[in-house]
């Protein structure tokens, strides 16, 4: 998952980072309120984990932009203010899970992991189609329109679209595709993915419309309108 850690303890936000990448998760750390709130603002994230007492802006003030603009992104409080009514006060501004410091990583794994799993459920898409701006992909029928016209794909290219649609907006590896697409786990510098990649990119350039599968430098490759 990509995760953003926003604290202001730099001893414990290493250790969490460390912890997270370690279980191989990717973790962007903001130790400001300012810097947290414009990252939650301009980017997309899989889990945020936010300090509820910040230097800047408050946590709470980053929570409640975060829900009055619509974004549902699952939020971890963490604060050292550990009381009932505490934990009901954030809980109540939007958070989706409250933890009081200290607490044992572990926990803070565990509570991730499942705010990560509830946010994959809850946006998974209707099983029969997947659209993305003029992007239609039919998953029963394998068939695939972009603009209303129908794209003739391998069935290699089919699942690799597939699983960048999944995953629109946010960065597939190399590594995530060749697991995926192919259930083997071969040494992601392999070239294969690039040539299909590009392959796809082809059949699916129409003129007068923006690409759709953009090139991550270094991480993969990510769909997006």
């Amino acid at each position: 998952m990509q995760i953003l850690l926003v604290e202001d303890d730099e001893v414990l936000a290493r250790h969490i980072e460390a912890g997270l990448t370690q279980e191989g998760h990717v973790v962007v750390h903001c130790a400001d309120g300012r810097n947290g709130l414009m990252q939650v603002t301009c980017e997309t994230w899989d889990v945020v984990i936010l300090d509820r007492m910040l230097p800047g802006v408050e946590g709470m003030k980053i929570l409640s932009a975060m829900r009055a603009s619509g974004n549902e992104t699952p939020v971890l409080m963490l604060s050292a203010l550990g009381e009932v009514d505490d934990r009901v006060e954030g809980l109540r501004a939007g958070s989706d899970d409250y933890l009081a410091k200290p607490f044992a990583f572990s926990e803070l794994l565990a509570r991730v992991e499942a705010a990560g799993r509830r946010n994959v459920q809850s946006t998974d898409p209707p099983a029969g189609k997947l659209r993305i701006a003029d992007l239609v992909i039919d998953l029963e029928g394998h068939v695939v329109r972009r603009g209303g016209i129908r794209m003739e794909l391998t069935m290699r290219e089919f699942r690799i679209l597939v699983c960048l649609a999944r995953n629109a907006g946010r960065v597939v590896t190399r590594a995530m595709l060749l697991e995926q697409v192919w259930d083997y786990n071969f040494d992601p510098q392999t070239n294969i993915i690039d040539q299909h990649i590009s392959n796809l990119r082809q059949k699916l350039k129409i003129a007068d419309l923006a690409p759709l599968i953009h090139t991550v430098r270094g991480a993969g490759y990510v769909l997006r309108p």
